[in-house]
């Protein structure tokens, strides 16, 4: 595995790692609230239900995605619209 990145110091967790089998691997905190834990679909024997900070996530997503915001300014620029308000003509 590779990693990524942490929003940890000394090493703990929470962390991310790239596979090479094109999968990310999550380690955080196990999950143990009772409530959040019922919330939860389709878990299956042997997942379990790992906590990490939204910010990890996205700082993680434009290390590994680089070209995102230039897709997403390449998209608003195909569709542009008058100042939110749609018109037929664009």
């Amino acid at each position: 595995m590779r990693f990524l990145g942490s929003t940890s110091e000394a090493g703990a967790c929470p962390t991310l790692y790239e596979t090479d089998r094109g999968t990310i691997v999550v380690q955080g905190l196990r999950v143990t609230d009772a409530e959040a834990l019922a919330d939860l679909r389709d878990v299956l024997d042997g997942e379990a239900a790992v906590e990490v900070p939204r910010e990890l996530i996205t700082e993680i997503a434009r290390r590994v995605l680089p070209d995102a915001e230039e897709t997403r300014a390449r998209q608003a620029n195909a569709f542009p619209s008058s100042g939110g308000t749609p018109t037929a003509t664009g």
